[in-house]
């Protein structure tokens, strides 16, 4: 009898990317009929048994929901997988989490290995890795396999789906709204490289704020952290690109950044190079996690209310397969369209703390 094989170990077998052989095994038209035949047969050979989620639902219920994150230390993630717990248990469901690591393949062989009639559904935000890739399949694949998904912070058009986010946009536009009413002239953006849709959108917030209020944007005032960094780990490049970054621009009296820690960087920054805060520069961070509690000066910030994401995301996956299971229907049907699908948004608001005047 030959011994049971993984995705990753054809992958590494063939020379491939899990992506390509995970394309191949649902006969994707992406890949060649040559590489797709390879594909099929090696994994015939090894015995290698693709999901069948489809099967899987219909024959039973695990009464499991499993969650998908990019990273498990973020504050943020932390409070919405609180959230999702707190309902799942409420209504009768378990949870198991998966972690992505921001990284394209990982989240591939999470979901393989949790949708293989270990849950019900998913619940997941985006790894950095894929939204770079722009490539979706595996969660494509997932739902016309009959196993739904709800999207959460990080979520593409490109997935028909339901999804829960927060109102980046709005919420940048009342952090910088708010330093412009604290008098600040010079009103400086750190934010993240475009690939990931909340940067960006926190970065179209704060160029609307200013100019609603009359105030031509300066490029020399944003400065953008490559993503690609693992910052976490690597946090004197931060304080160095920081400090180059504030020195060039002495003038800056208030600074919104897409991300607390950002925030909380730039305030130690600043007071190395002799700034008192909030007196000389404002400064208001995104996501009200225990860095912002914590730091010195307290920092203003934008709160996302993760638990309460994280109770609505659950919400919505659970009225879909309670619905499924009550009609005796897929999920997903050939008549399905985007309208069918919930998005909901959740409000942001501003904490005051320290670091604002």
């Amino acid at each position: 009898m030959k011994k049971k094989i993984t995705l990753k170990q054809i992958a590494k077998e063939l020379d491939v990317s899990v992506s390509t052989v995970s394309k191949a095994l649902s006969n994707s038209k992406e890949i060649s009929e040559d590489t797709t035949k390879k594909i099929q047969a090696f994994a015939k050979l090894y015995n290698y048994k693709p999901n069948n989620i489809a099967l899987s639902l219909k024959n039973r219920k695990t009464k499991t929901i499993g969650i998908l994150i990019p990273e498990i230390v973020h504050h943020f993630f932390s409070t919405v997988i609180r959230g999702i717990e707190r309902v799942a248990n409420r209504r009768g469901y378990n949870v198991i989490v998966g972690l992505s690591n921001e990284s394209f393949t990982k989240e591939i062989i999470n979901m393989e290995m949790l949708a293989n009639g270990s849950i019900d559904g998913f619940i997941l935000s985006i790894s950095k890795e894929t939204l770079l890739k722009q490539d979706y399949h595996h969660f494509n694949e997932t739902i016309n396999q009959g196993m739904p998904i709800v999207m959460f912070d990080r979520v593409v058009s490109e997935v028909d789906c339901d999804k829960v986010i927060v109102d980046d946009f709005n919420g940048a536009v009342k952090a910088v709204k708010k330093l412009i009413e604290n008098e600040c002239k010079n009103i400086a953006l750190i934010t993240t490289m475009d690939y990931v849709s909340v940067g960006r959108l926190r970065t179209q917030g704060y160029l609307e704020a200013l100019q609603s209020k009359g105030i031509a944007a300066d490029s020399n005032l944003i400065l953008k952290i490559d993503d690609s960094l693992d910052v976490e780990n690597h946090i004197e490049v931060l304080e160095t690109e920081i400090a180059h970054f504030l020195k060039s621009n002495p003038g800056i009296d208030g600074l919104f950044a897409v991300n607390e820690l950002y925030a909380v960087t730039a305030m130690k920054v600043a007071k190395k190079l002799g700034l008192q805060i909030p007196e000389d520069i404002q400064v208001i961070g995104f996501t009200d996690g225990v860095l912002s509690k914590h730091a010195t000066p307290s920092l203003t910030t934008v709160s996302q209310h993760g638990q309460k994401m994280g109770e609505q995301s659950a919400n919505l996956l659970i009225d879909r397969l309670e619905a499924e299971e009550a009609e005796g229907e897929q999920y997903f049907t050939n008549n399905s369209s985007k309208k069918d699908f919930i998005k909901v948004v959740i409000e942001t608001s501003i904490i005051e703390r320290e670091s604002t005047k």
